[in-house]
């Protein structure tokens, strides 16, 4: 079962402002934010009339939770650099997991995104509710499991997804996102950190040390690419790897390719990636004859074929 259809949110957390319970949320329309009275600029509230992100963590006594893999980013610099990634968002749909107590959630919306945050901690609530109340109708926040939520229900139209990913359900998410039959998906670009190593694996060129089914499930139809590395000082607390930022469009869909087979596919060949391709692939059917007809040596191993020849193998095992 596809892990984003497994269920649905348990609460919606509305925009509200502080001096009403989050019980008592009432929803705002969507809108612009504020303009800022510094700058005249409409849709960007000035970084001034917020409290420092340290302060409002300290305030509402947060730390970052192990369990949940949080890390705390605090430079507002290194997150508007990755907010404007994916290009101008300004009056666009942004959808954002494990936004914490909004720290990347406020580069956003400075941005003019209009946000939906899906955050199963509670302790972050109050927190982001006050980010409701400096950027009014920009901000919806979703308690809940993302793992649990087709992001397709909240949006009636494209989107882009920025995430600085919880780093143990974020390869689980982004398999979830490239996946399935329906191509092309419904957001227009993903912009997401992870720990290097995952990020390096999803950019991999064929050959690299770094190459392998994640590689070819994320560029098969769609062109990823490592945006920007983020040293683990910028963390709080500091994980214990270093993190990176990858960057995705999709592309047009191959003809004649089951994204499903191509699971399948790349999952036993890459299953025994140090096997040749006849013994990795025996164990389904019809694959080591595809590799006769379409000329690809039998001794070859895995990580040497390219997208475009996993994707042509993909295609005659589909018929």
């Amino acid at each position: 079962m596809n892990a984003l259809n497994g269920g649905q949110a348990n609460t919606i957390i509305l925009p509200v402002p502080l001096s009403l319970s989050l019980s008592k949320a009432t929803r705002y329309g969507r809108g612009r934010a504020r303009p800022s009275t510094a700058s005249g600029r409409a849709g960007i509230v000035d970084l001034d009339s917020l409290p420092p992100l340290r302060d409002v963590i300290a305030r509402h006594g947060l730390s970052a939770s192990k369990a949940l893999g949080q890390n705390f980013l605090f430079d507002a610099q290194l997150l508007d650099r990755i907010a404007a990634i994916p290009g101008s968002l300004d009056g666009k749909n942004v959808l954002e997991v494990g936004p914490g107590p909004g720290g990347l959630t406020r580069a956003l919306l400075r941005a003019g995104a209009k946000v939906t945050a899906i955050e199963m901690d509670r302790r972050c609530l109050p927190a982001l509710a006050e980010l409701s109340e400096a950027f009014p109708g920009q901000l919806t926040v979703i308690e809940g499991d993302a793992m649990k939520i087709d992001p397709a229900t909240l949006f009636d139209g494209p989107y882009h997804i920025l995430s600085n990913l919880p780093y143990n359900v974020g390869t689980a998410l982004f398999t979830g996102w490239m996946g399935g039959e329906g191509w092309p998906p419904q957001w227009a670009s993903l912009t997401l950190m992870f720990q290097q190593e995952v990020a390096q694996r999803i950019a991999a060129a064929p050959g690299s040390n770094a190459y392998g089914r994640l590689a070819v499930l994320a560029q098969w139809r769609a062109t990823a690419k490592l945006a920007m590395k983020v040293h683990r000082s910028a963390f709080t607390p500091p994980p214990k790897v270093m993190s990176a930022i990858v960057h995705v469009i999709p592309g047009p869909m191959p003809e004649g390719v089951s994204a499903r087979m191509l699971e399948r596919l790349t999952e036993a060949a890459f299953g025994q990636r140090r096997k040749m391709l006849r013994q990795s692939l025996k164990g389904l059917p019809g694959a080591v004859d595809a590799l006769g007809q379409l000329g690809i040596e039998e001794t070859r191993r895995a990580e040497t074929l390219s997208v475009d020849e996993f994707v042509s193998l993909a295609r005659v095992l589909t018929k």
